[in-house]
């Protein structure tokens, strides 16, 4: 059985149309090749290796992501300086435009432009927006960025965020600064990414108290993370309780290991039972999105 059969099975068996996928990269090509870059070095601050499985050109990761039987799937272009974002929001436009699978995404930054832009792609029809705490290195509590969260709040655009300090921390990562930002803005649709490793209690915590609040799996409970940075096992019962709020992501392409073993060590976790596979495979995405 090849690795697209795997996958199929997986969600086949489940009963589910397909899978949403709400975490996963396409980008200018010459953006891409930089992140891959990044990626190539990242040996000696991770200790370890970190090879990209998917390093193809983007017709055949569309195609490849299309034979997994994924109905839906993000861009997540995200600026890390200024005058960066406007010229990624408007790629990633046509690039939606031209790939009516993938949700229309965005990317900001606090810079004095962000309002107008962010603006801009919100009337224009805008699905996720995607920030990078880490790479972009900016305290998401900027005031350059308030009006920038006003606006998402009250579109209740979701924002798949990456805010935990894994694999490396950075100087505002981690749940401190994301919960102030909530406080000033309860109603954000954040997505915090990898379940916000290595802090995954803490972000438990403030989807818990937070209701528009969500976590994608992206990369956790993978070996390759457990290594590292495990997942307690204390905290499973709170999945579990949190099934309606937790979505499927993958970090697709730039991940070290097999697209299936991403589904299947999601599948393996002690104790989920098939509606709450389902709801984080596809349902619990699907009802965020619109996807009928």
């Amino acid at each position: 059985m090849d690795e697209s059969e795997a996958v199929r099975k997986i969600w086949a068996e489940l009963g589910l149309p397909g899978m949403i996928d709400v975490h996963t990269h396409f980008m200018p090509k010459n953006v891409m090749d930089k992140v891959w870059q990044y990626f190539d070095s990242q040996g000696p601050l991770v200790g370890r290796q970190w090879p990209i499985t998917y390093r193809a050109d983007e017709a055949e990761r569309l195609a490849t992501l299309r034979s997994f039987g994924v109905r839906r799937f993000s861009s997540l272009v995200y600026a890390h300086k200024p005058e960066m974002a406007a010229w990624l929001n408007q790629w990633a436009v046509d690039f939606a435009r031209d790939t009516p699978d993938c949700l229309a995404t965005g990317t900001f930054y606090p810079e004095p432009s962000a309002p107008g832009y962010v603006a801009d792609a919100i009337a224009a029809g805008v699905e996720v927006f995607k920030a990078h705490i880490q790479v972009g290195g900016y305290d998401p509590n900027d005031p350059l960025l308030d009006d920038v969260w006003g606006a998402i709040e009250d579109a209740a655009v979701p924002v798949v965020i990456h805010c935990g300090s894994g694999p490396v921390p950075g100087e505002f990562t981690g749940p401190a600064p994301i919960g102030r930002l909530l406080h000033r803005h309860p109603r954000l649709a954040l997505i915090v990414a990898h379940m916000g490793m290595p802090e995954y209690a803490e972000f438990l915590d403030l989807a818990e108290q937070f209701d528009a609040v969500r976590l994608d799996t992206t990369m956790a409970f993978t070996p390759f993370v457990e290594a590292t940075m495990p997942f307690p096992k204390c905290d499973t019962p709170r999945l579990h309780a949190m099934g309606d709020r937790i979505l499927f992501g993958s970090d697709f392409p730039n991940i070290p290991y097999g697209y299936v073993e991403a589904i299947r060590n999601v599948t393996e976790l002690p104790g989920v039972d098939d509606a709450w596979l389902r709801s984080v495979l596809h349902d619990n995405a699907a009802r965020l999105f619109k996807v009928t």
